[in-house]
């Protein structure tokens, strides 16, 4: 088994499943608590792997702390070196504080990630802007450039924008590398516009919320109702109702039993690779909790689906209905469930 490898920019290649570190923040699971040597575990394991690529945020809290220790345990380690693997953040300023954002306060929080995580420069800085009628978002985006010139930043992307302001950063001249959102069996909202967009700029997705907070797995079949247990599973289970509904997901995951038998995987391997096998997706961000799913993880590639599996998947999809507006846009209204779970001020010290 090869792991899959990505060329995001010139001289900088990826993992095609990044390793994804929302599940490891301080408030997301809901009633239990992760057994963090297991996790530091995994990540050793992972980029044993190959698995190199891992995923974190600003306002993810304590992960980017978390994912600085890792750092200095590769630095005290033979064999694998700090710069073998891969840190994406983000760069997610507070909704209450967007009107003040300024230079300063940008190369504030990119100085912060950066001692946070034992790095002298980011890989890759994903920035996020809460409210477009909050004027600002253009000029944050040249901020980052500016670091990157800096030297701070190698590489600018950005996450969770819709297709036009979005639209608005690239033809600003910001150099974005990749673009991180939503995408899965369940949430097909940049299939509007947003993928289309995307590949005729060569801008690659990176996509999260493949495997959806873990609702597809061979457990789920013939559930009908579930306690979420995390802030994901919260987020998905709405997701689901709004989309394929409980007897549709049903169906959906008797289907992906189907072909993950036939190929000696699981429904988790076959979703995960519907999304890698679309034109324009870089790469997919799955989630790590524990070391026992590394070995899984690892399977990902030690198999290709069919064409005509992926045409069946694709068919049975289209009989239903795509979640509202383009992608992040439930998120950002006012009112909406959506948003009612979003946490929009985490950045505040």
């Amino acid at each position: 088994m090869m792991t899959e490898r990505f060329e995001l920019a010139k001289d900088y290649t990826i993992s095609r499943v990044i390793n994804g570190c929302w599940q490891l923040s301080d408030d997301h699971s809901l009633n239990s608590r992760l057994d963090m040597e297991d996790v530091m575990r995994a990540f050793h394991m992972l980029v044993e792997k190959g698995f190199t690529t891992f995923d974190c945020a600003d306002i993810y809290t304590g992960v980017e702390e978390f994912l600085g220790e890792f750092v200095k345990q590769l630095k005290s380690g033979s064999g694998i070196s700090p710069d073998d693997i891969q840190i994406h953040t983000k760069y997610v300023p507070d909704i209450n504080l967007l009107s003040e954002v300024d230079f300063q306060y940008t190369e504030k929080i990119v100085d912060r990630s950066l001692k946070r995580l034992n790095r002298d420069v980011l890989d890759l800085v994903q920035f996020h802007w809460w409210d477009y009628d909050v004027p600002g978002c253009l000029e944050a985006a040249g901020h980052l450039y500016r670091l990157k010139e800096k030297g701070k930043i190698r590489n600018i992307a950005v996450t969770n924008f819709d297709t036009k302001h979005f639209a608005e950063i690239v033809d600003a001249g910001i150099p974005v590398v990749s673009f991180q959102t939503q995408y899965s069996v369940f949430d097909r909202r940049p299939e509007k516009s947003l993928l289309q967009y995307c590949k005729s700029k060569g801008i690659p997705l990176l996509c999260y919320g493949t495997l959806s907070g873990g609702f597809l797995a061979e457990k789920w079949i013939g559930q009908t109702a579930v306690q979420p247990e995390t802030r994901s599973q919260v987020k998905y289970l709405q997701v689901i109702e709004e989309t394929l509904g409980w007897n549709g997901y049903q169906e959906l995951l008797v289907l992906l039993d189907q072909f993950a038998k036939k190929h000696s995987v699981k429904i988790a391997h076959v979703a995960s690779k519907y999304i890698l096998s679309q034109s324009g997706v870089g790469a997919a961000i799955i989630g790590v909790r524990n070391s026992r799913h590394v070995e899984s993880n690892a399977q990902i590639f030690d198999f290709e689906l069919e064409t005509s599996e992926i045409e069946e998947i694709k068919r049975f999809l289209e009989e239903y209905q795509i979640l509202d507006g383009e992608p992040f846009e439930l998120e950002r209204t006012v009112g909406s469930k959506f948003r009612n779970i979003m946490k929009m001020n985490l950045n505040e010290e």
